[in-house]
């Protein structure tokens, strides 16, 4: 059985990842707390491998890497950190041709055909990162699922989860409540019926 793509981002309730530009993740909206933080790793454990967007994979490795071993840090951003640096990654981009981390690099303009072959190559869940990447394999027909981790607040403007798309029709397949508000929604994308 083929692998299955599934998108990971922290939302607000009107599905936007980011309320001032290239806030990446540190929206002072978001409310991630140990709880949360927790089931992000076991999430992230859980994973075959990360495939990531230029710009998301940048957030990450500026930061992971240093927390593994931070010892000011709590244990389970160290563990965090640990997960992702041994993660086995693929990073999408047009300028970079290189990443370390246990990652490898695949030329943005060739990735949806190289990632579907990919997706065939491997079993189990890869993880999606980054609004640009998804919406190249939603367009494609390639994202499987959707992995929301929605906060209670509405921004208003800012990035949306996707670039642009059609109507997009979903099944909820799991929902989680965290500590303040945080609700977790796995979507199951549906195909269309020809």
């Amino acid at each position: 059985m083929p692998g299955r793509f599934v998108y990971w981002m922290n939302v607000s309730l009107d599905l936007r990842i980011e309320h001032a530009k290239d806030e990446q993740g540190g929206g002072s909206w978001m409310r991630i707390g140990e709880s949360l933080h927790l089931e992000f790793n076991s999430r992230a454990r859980a994973l075959s491998l990360m495939v990531q967007g230029r710009t998301i994979y940048e957030t990450m490795e500026g930061f992971w890497p240093r927390a593994r071993d931070d010892a000011s840090l709590p244990g389970f951003l160290r563990e965090y950190g640990q997960i992702w640096t041994s993660m086995p990654k693929v990073l999408v981009s047009r300028t970079r041709t290189s990443a370390e981390h246990n990652t490898r690099v695949i030329n943005a303009d060739d990735a949806v055909p190289a990632l579907a072959d990919l997706r065939a190559q491997t079993e189990g869940d890869i993880g999606v990162g980054g609004a640009t990447l998804a919406t190249a394999l939603l367009r494609a027909g390639l994202l499987d699922e959707l992995l929301l981790f929605t906060h209670p607040v509405i921004l208003g403007a800012g990035r949306p989860l996707f670039d642009s798309h059609e109507p997009l029709e979903l099944d909820l397949v799991e929902q989680v409540r965290f500590d303040q508000g945080v609700t977790l929604h796995r979507y199951a994308v549906r195909r269309l019926r020809a």
